[in-house]
This record gives structure tokens, sequence and C-alpha cells, in this order.
């Protein structure tokens, strides 16, 4: 043990003189050189490589900077020390002084984020909760002295871990009190993001340089809402999608006969050609709603044949008067519209030429319950007079 004391005794007991750091780390800012009890003789060589500020401190004492270069340590390059010492002409003993080693590059991706929810009133949700995090850039000012004197201190290896939680106080503060002020709605505020990091940059620096750092770049990547909010958007935004939700209803339920009838391209065919017939009878029934036969044409004779009309379940409506004839004509009668169960959930309203049609599928049998406007309850389809007759025109099993 004592044969290890002498050889450190003997290693450290010369004097320095090469004084240089090389940073290995990514998150270094400031360090200082190693002197245990060892003296810097004079004529040292001080190698300050660029991004990096050397800073002499005697006895607690800021004294000379040197910027990227190379050094020789002596009277005439070390004026303020000098001063310090009294060196008037020159010395030829060593010093003890601490050179702190200053990191000046940019140190990149610093993240934030808001670690509880900003309340804010937003013009068209109420009072709503915001999240947002993103990034920012800083660097130690051009004169280190602030930095070390007011953050650092006798630290002999500060990085930024030991600033990142004050910077990151600020950068909250500022972002709550600039979000609130700014009164943008949620919905608008992804298109100002970038209006938002410009204004928190200018905003942020003075509260940086307190503690001399420069902050370079301030990012704000994203604000986001509530889940609940977000829940909402969407089903707002699927209803918008949507549109009409008659249309829709139809469209599914149409899908689901297509698919209890076969699929393929024959079910396509199918539905193709049963929607393309109800708009024709639909149209034709507006052109010519007094017109003969099933789909209104004229007989043989070339003379319209007059129709009764029907009310929904079938019954024919009371007949008027002789004194009724070559007054004006009763206004078109309503299409009747049934709604249909199907497997326990109401489908529909349908008019009667789509009824018919899923009879002839064998989606709608004489047992399924049907009901419109006018009928006091649910009945089955056979028991209604005007649908009754489209059971008995189906074709005999093969």
């Amino acid at each position: 043990m004592a044969f290890l004391n002498k050889l450190k005794e003997k290693a450290f007991g010369e004097f320095i003189d090469i004084i240089e750091w090389t940073d290995s780390t990514s998150d270094t800012m400031i360090w200082r050189f190693p002197r245990y009890n060892a003296e810097i003789k004079n004529g040292a060589q001080l190698t300050v490589r660029e991004t990096q500020v050397a800073v002499l401190v005697n006895e607690g004492q800021f004294a000379d900077v040197f910027q990227p270069g190379r050094y020789e340590l002596n009277t005439n390059n070390m004026p303020i020390l000098t001063t310090i010492k009294g060196w008037k002409y020159g010395f030829n003993s060593p010093f003890k002084v601490d050179v702190y080693f200053v990191n000046t590059k940019q140190f990149l991706n610093q993240r934030w984020g808001t670690a509880n929810p900003i309340m804010m009133r937003d013009p068209e949700f109420g009072p709503i909760r915001m999240r947002a995090f993103g990034s920012y850039n800083f660097r130690i000012q051009s004169d280190p002295i602030p930095f070390i004197r007011n953050v650092a201190g006798t630290s002999g290896e500060f990085t930024t871990e030991g600033i990142s939680e004050q910077l990151r106080n600020f950068v909250i503060t500022q972002f709550t009190d600039y979000l609130a002020e700014s009164k943008i709605a949620a919905l608008d505020l992804a298109a100002n993001l970038n209006e938002f990091s410009q204004g928190l940059t200018e905003g942020l620096r003075p509260d940086f340089a307190e503690y001399g750092i420069e902050l370079t770049r301030f990012l704000v990547e994203n604000i986001s809402l509530p889940e609940a909010v977000e829940e909402a958007l969407d089903r707002r935004t699927s209803m918008g999608v949507i549109g009409n939700m008659t249309a829709y209803t139809q469209m599914q339920f149409a899908d689901s006969l297509k698919e209890g009838g076969g699929g393929g391209l024959a079910g396509d065919a199918m539905g193709a050609g049963i929607g393309l017939a109800m708009a024709q009878q639909m149209a034709q029934q507006m052109v010519n709603p007094q017109g003969g036969g099933a789909a209104g044409q004229q007989p043989m004779g070339g003379q319209p044949q007059p129709q009764q009309p029907r009310n929904p379940v079938g019954f024919a409506p009371q007949q008027g008067g002789a004194s009724q004839q070559g007054a004006t004509p009763p206004p078109m009668p309503t299409q009747a519209m049934y709604h249909v169960a199907v497997n326990g959930v109401q489908q529909g309203p349908f008019p009667e030429q789509q009824l018919h049609q899923m009879v002839l599928q064998g989606q709608l049998t004489p047992d399924s319950l049907v009901w419109t406007a006018g009928m006091p309850a649910w009945a089955a389809a056979n028991s209604v007079p005007s649908l009754s007759q489209f059971f008995g025109v189906m074709p005999p099993p093969l």
C-alpha cells in the first residue's frame, strides 16, 4: 500500500503541462480538469477544441476565458489571472487554478410534455382538458460565466439532466399561458402548431437567458384532446360520412338480404334488379298514378281503365256520388310503407313492391310480422289483405 501511495505521489507530483478535454458523452455541459494535488506550471499547453470554451477560476474568482485554439499559459495570455496574482514581472513557479471546460454545442431533442392535463375553455366543446408534448434545443451562451455561476457552481461534471427539470417547468408555464391566451378552437390547434412553436421560442428565450442558456429551437409536436372528446368526434365524423340514416338503414337491410339470399354474383345481380324495378315502378306511379295494370300500362283497347285507390290494409274507399263525376280528380294516393320484423329486429319501412320481392326470395313468410300506419298492432303478413295476395302466387317448391 505504501508503494502505491508513493507511485501516485510521483505520478501527480509532476507539474501538469498539457490541459485538454475530449468529450465522449452527448449530455455533458461542463467538465472540470482534474488537478488533484498537482499544480499547473508556467508555460503549460492548453488546447481548447471547437464547441468548447475554457474558463480559469482562481479561489472561486473567475479569471480568463479561452476560446477554441492552442495556448501557452503565461502572463501574456492570462491578463486577469496575472492581475489577481500580482505577477507584474512574470513568474516561474507553478500555480494552482481550476480549469473548467464548457461545452458550447447544441443539445438536441430535449423532450417536454404536460405531466397533468391543461384546463381551458373551448368555444365549441366548453371546458376541456388538453395535453401536449414536443422538444427543444439549447446551448450555453457565448459568455459561459453566468451559467457556471447560476447553475453549475463548483460541480466537477454537470450534465443536461441537472437543468432539464427546471427548463421543463419554464416550458410548461409559458405553454399553458400561451395556449389559454390564444383562444384558438381545439379543432384548429393542429393547423397552428408552427405558429405556436415560433411564438413560444420567443417567449421562452428570456427565461432561459437568466440561466446563461440560449434557446435555439422550440417545437410543439402535438396537442391532444381527452379520449372521450376524441370518441365523440369520431362518432360525429362517422355520422357525417353516413349522411341519410334512413337510406343507410335500407342499404344495410338490402345487404343482409343479399347475404341471406346466397351472395356472390347472382345475389348482387338480384339486388341490383330489385332496386332498378322499384325505381321504375315508383317513377311510373308518379307520372301516371291512375294507369291500368300492375305497372300502369293501358289495356289493349287503348282506353285507360280507372283504378280505385286502396288504403294500406287493402279495403276499398267509399265511393262518391254521381255529382263527383267531372269534378277535380282526388289527390294522388300515398304509397303504403310497411315495417317488417326480421329475426326480432324492426326493419324498413318498405313499399309493397319490395315486400313482394322479399316473398319471392323467401325472406318474407306468411307468418312474418308487419305493421303500417292505420294498423292497431303488428300482424302476420298473410292476414293483411293488401299483402295476402303475394303468398297465393308463390311457385310450388322444387
